[in-house]
């Protein structure tokens, strides 16, 4: 029988679930509370600028084509993914940049370049991240982790000590490498999982995998293409999508949620999937005594970064910027202290900036360039729009530093978005811009719980719960989430 599905937020998450619930057979209902899909990752257009809004590195290409193929689709079916090469630049300081290359050789031939012996431990340290990486999306990422039962498995056991579980990805990437630089490289991809690369489980040397080996890409249009293309198979599969739906009631009598009431309508529901924020579902939306967790718990939690973020549209190129641009001018363990350690303003921060113009001449007008700064900032902070003039002055004078491009005069839109823009948009616990910390305490079954246990047809999905934050791990959450739906409906 075809079952009543209402699934809450139109993220990656919340799309995955719907595409993945609708091709089993039930009628799906997706309800946003935005005026467009995508949660994080949409886009807007001002003054001939096209913004993506969050996600800009497109990483682990693979779950994306795997999650079209159930569909009987690709990714080129949809949009055109161009690998960018170099991946990405890093600014040291005046005058000392790092290009970082696509082609296996390439890196080799970097990495002897700063630390002569270097490229047979980095094809050491590729292996082991290969392992994890694969051990990992074959293993772990696609299990509800319900409980710890579930990885009961001698395989699973037999591995984790080579998975390295109990160890630090900064002591992994410390015992190979020496020269700075090189392990500042290394150990960026785990800035914004939540932790210090001193906490983060070595285990996540699989991002090194992903980024170096796996590659960057970059989807022609905007990482919002992705979005696009998850809302066409969605219509295309049946999924009744509503806009400016904002969820303010579910309603349970005796265990059992038989309604979700938005501000204007109600609609008769077998099953709900809150691919919102956790947070805000299970404290605000959800009377006391149905919630997962006290308020206190949520608290507790470790979050992952949140972020400043400035667009930016200029009236010229900027001959010598790359898509990606890492600016490591600064100290990264202090950073990296702001947010994790002892949260604050950071003092000096490391920032990124994306220009994708570089790439895709449709995101801008002819002869301009599109500018999304980004300072990853400890979540929970005051957000003023003195402290954000404040960091946008420091950023663009560092930028107009190393690069040697003076931007200010030029700049024809600015627009910035920080905790108070995350937690009006989408709820975001404590302003966060990627979800709940990959820490060891709060890894698979440690995570909060993807099933509601007071609500047995209430289910969670996306960056809050398994299998974590970040794009590819949303879409594998809401895949889950629907095979664990489809479980208790059939």
């Amino acid at each position: 029988m075809t079952k009543q599905i209402v699934v809450i937020g139109a993220g990656f998450a919340g799309l995955a679930a719907a595409c993945s619930l609708a091709q089993k057979g039930h009628h799906v209902t997706l309800l946003e509370k935005n005026d467009r899909p995508g949660g994080r990752a949409r886009q807007y257009q001002a003054q001939g600028f096209t913004f993506d809004m969050g996600p800009s590195w497109y990483w682990m290409p693979e779950v994306f084509e795997q999650f079209f193929q159930r569909f009987g689709k690709s990714t080129a079916d949809y949009y055109d993914l161009r690998r960018l090469d170099p991946s990405y630049l890093i600014y040291f300081g005046q005058d000392d940049t790092m290009e970082v290359p696509a082609q296996r050789d390439a890196l080799y031939a970097l990495f002897e370049s700063y630390e002569p012996g270097s490229s047979a431990k980095l094809a050491q340290f590729l292996a082991e991240a290969e392992y994890k990486y694969k051990v990992g999306m074959s293993e772990f990422v696609f299990k509800p982790s319900h409980n710890i039962l579930e990885f009961a498995d001698p395989r699973i056991v037999a591995s984790l000590f080579k998975l390295e579980m109990f160890s630090s990805i900064s002591t992994a990437v410390r015992k190979l490498f020496k020269h700075e630089q090189l392990i500042q490289l290394l150990e960026f991809p785990v800035l914004f999982l939540g932790a210090t690369p001193q906490k983060t489980p070595a285990l996540y040397s699989l991002m090194n995998y992903a980024d170096l080996a796996l590659g960057t890409w970059y989807p022609m249009g905007g990482m919002h293409e992705i979005v696009k293309a998850m809302v066409s198979l969605a219509e295309e599969l049946g999924v009744d999508i509503r806009l400016n739906q904002e969820v303010q009631q579910i309603i349970v009598p005796n265990g059992h949620a038989t309604e979700v009431v938005t501000q204007n309508q109600t609609y008769t529901v077998d099953a709900v999937v809150g691919g919102a924020d956790y947070e805000h579902l299970d404290q605000h939306v959800l009377p006391p005594h149905l919630r997962n967790y006290s308020a206190s718990y949520w608290d507790k939690r470790t979050m992952a970064p949140s972020s400043l973020l400035f667009y930016i549209g200029i009236d010229k190129k900027l001959p010598g910027l790359h898509h990606h641009n890492l600016f490591f001018d600064e100290d990264f363990a202090l950073h990296a202290q702001e947010i994790y350690e002892d949260p604050q303003w950071p003092s000096k921060p490391l920032f990124y900036v994306c220009a994708p113009s570089v790439t895709d001449p449709s995101v801008a007008p002819a002869g301009h360039e599109n500018l999304f700064f980004l300072v990853p900032l400890a979540p929970d902070l005051e957000d003023t729009d003195a402290q954000r003039e404040k960091y946008f002055k420091i950023i663009v004078d560092r930028f107009e530093k190393l690069t040697g491009h003076a931007i200010r005069d030029h700049i024809v839109y600015q627009r910035s978005y920080a905790h108070r823009d995350f937690e009006a948009d989408y709820h975001a616990f404590k302003g966060n811009a990627y979800g709940l910390a990959n820490t060891l305490l709060q890894t698979a079954f440690l995570k909060p719980k993807m099933r509601n246990r007071k609500v047995n047809n209430l289910f969670y999905a996306g960056q809050l719960t398994t299998p974590g934050p970040g794009v590819p791990p949303s879409l594998i959450s809401g895949q889950v989430v629907a095979e664990e739906v489809h479980k208790i409906l059939t």
